[in-house]
């Protein structure tokens, strides 16, 4: 189900998404160019939402430069307002994530991407590892590569089995890991990769109170899947 409700400039219209899928429901915006180039469905982190500032601000920026952004929150957030994942519903979430996806398709006819901050990423990006064909590239914001000062428990059995271009947007001061460990992480992925590194920025990447950061992280986006 989705309606109109607003423009936010630049001849974006704003849809409100809602998707009553079993366990598996999505709801946010979307952002919709007139004549959309590329689409995306960018989810938020264990903690945040589909109105994180960073989120807003990525899906904005991208959409003055004509590509159709659902920000969404995934299905653990629609159960509930606040509180953190379930371990046992990751799947869950992942569906909720393919159903992301085919929704942007549905607007657009150019390449579709999928991604999103910390956990949402990771769940795209193990999504991709399992469906190569789901979309057409990865945008990882903040990738929680391991929990904070436990190295040893790096997340990355999947990474071998991404097929698709991959974009990480990270900051030097992320907790989850440090730039080094990310460089040697994406070394296990055999499709193109990119890892934009931001400065003196953590986990949040400024939380939206750094707009260069998006900036730049859209210029990247744009840049390094073709978008012109």
């Amino acid at each position: 189900m989705d309606r109109d409700r607003k423009s936010d400039g630049d001849r974006t219209r704003l849809v409100v998404i809602d998707v009553p899928f079993d366990d598996a429901a999505i709801q946010g915006v979307l952002h919709l160019p007139d004549q959309p180039k590329a689409g995306l469905a960018l989810t938020h982190g264990a903690g945040g939402n589909a109105n994180s500032p960073m989120l807003r601000l990525v899906a904005e920026r991208l959409g003055m430069r004509g590509v159709a952004v659902l920000r969404y929150n995934l299905p653990f957030r629609v159960k509930r307002a606040s509180g953190p994942p379930s371990r046992s519903a990751a799947g869950v979430d992942r569906a909720g994530i393919a159903t992301a996806v085919e929704l942007v398709r549905s607007y657009v006819t150019g390449p579709v991407l999928v991604g999103g901050h910390s956990y949402g990423g990771r769940q795209a990006s193990m999504l991709a590892a399992d469906q190569s064909t789901v979309a057409d590239g990865l945008v990882l914001f903040s990738y929680p590569l391991h929990p904070p000062g436990k190295p040893e428990r790096a997340r990355t059995e999947h990474l071998p089995a991404i097929a698709i271009p991959s974009l990480f947007v990270h900051g030097d001061r992320d907790p989850f890991g440090s730039l080094a460990e990310l460089h040697a992480a994406t070394e296990l992925i055999p499709a193109r990769v990119r890892l934009l590194e931001v400065a003196q920025a953590g986990h949040d990447l400024g939380g939206g109170k750094k707009p260069h950061i998006a900036d730049d992280a859209v210029d990247a986006i744009v840049d390094m899947f073709g978008i012109g």
